[in-house]
């Protein structure tokens, strides 16, 4: 029989290929997560404190400046971590967790932006019965089932690759546990295991994707029925922001989840990683408060009782 010694811990490669840069990475990234995390926490204060943001688009944008204070927080940390350090390893059941954490929150925001896509597509398609479909109770049906749908997906992707034979090297090509760098390491065939990836990653996003474009097209072509110049314009205003979002998450994920390992370079693609991880979850509050008038308001109305601010 022949013998085979397990992994028990992976070392992240991270950006130890570049020594020169591993302060100023460290510097700049610290910078963008910090931003991130305040950014993402104004957002939740102010739809929290303001009697005026107590609506089912607010709520799901509270949930969704949640979640992206928890993905950027699962990687970025630790990312931030290992710059400083010669030695980067993490254990074996560390590794499960955060890909298990990232799994789950991305999965969840995926299907949270299909949530806010209906939600916009039910308040300017049937106005007068918006407050009826999107109940508070339907509201956190709605979320408590993204957050399940994550955890099975998370589970049962993670339990997979955990369950393959890692004998061979250990050094993990990226900033974090994800599931492509994890597959090369992997002994033997994996040809089903990234069959399963892409037709799961083909489901989880490529569905919701198909939910958010028959939702916006319904949207679009509403909006172009209504007669005043000026109520197009407010309906556009409030779904520009999401659809915003709704690219740029798309964009990368699919680009990232949807290729077969022979298209993989992962000293290419551990920067366009970054993107998703720590640009876009930056991007959010900035995009969500810049164009739309309601948070803007509320940002003034925040600073004003903090800091005595006078609206100009």
């Amino acid at each position: 029989m022949e013998n085979k010694t397990y992994v028990t811990e992976f070392v992240i490669l991270g950006f130890l290929t570049l020594p020169e840069l591993k302060l100023l990475l460290f510097v700049v990234f610290s910078c963008l997560y910090f931003l991130t995390v305040v950014g993402n926490i104004v957002i939740i204060a102010i739809i929290t404190v303001d009697g005026t943001l107590q609506t089912p688009m607010y709520f799901f944008l509270r949930n969704l400046s949640f979640l992206e204070l928890c993905f950027t927080s699962v990687t970025i940390p630790n990312m931030l971590v290992n710059l400083l350090l010669k030695e980067t390893k993490i254990s074996f059941v560390g590794c499960a967790t955060q890909l298990y954490f990232f799994l789950l929150l991305g999965v969840t925001e995926c299907l949270l932006l299909t949530v806010m896509s209906y939600d916009r597509y039910v308040a300017i398609c049937s106005p007068l019965r918006y407050t009826a479909i999107m109940n508070k109770r339907i509201c956190l049906q709605f979320s408590a089932a993204c957050w399940f749908v994550g955890f099975l997906v998370a589970a049962g992707h993670t339990a997979v690759i955990f369950s393959l034979p890692f004998c061979g090297p250990n050094v993990i090509n990226h900033f974090f546990c994800d599931i492509q760098p994890l597959l090369m390491l992997v002994c033997g065939d994996t040809y089903w295991n990234e069959v399963q990836v892409i037709a799961v990653a083909g489901v989880v996003l490529m569905l919701p994707f198909i939910l958010v474009l028959v939702s916006y097209i319904r949207i679009i072509s509403t909006i172009l029925k209504m007669s005043s110049a000026k109520s197009r314009s407010k309906a556009f205003s409030t779904c520009s922001s999401h659809l915003t979002v709704v690219s740029l998450y798309y964009g990368t994920a699919v680009f990232m989840y949807t290729r077969p390992k022979a298209s993989y370079s992962l000293d290419k693609d551990k920067w366009f990683t970054l993107f998703y991880c720590v640009v876009t979850p930056l991007l959010n509050p900035v995009i969500y408060s810049l164009r739309n008038k309601e948070v803007k308001g509320a940002l003034w109305k925040l600073g004003n009782k903090i800091f005595q601010m006078p609206k100009r």
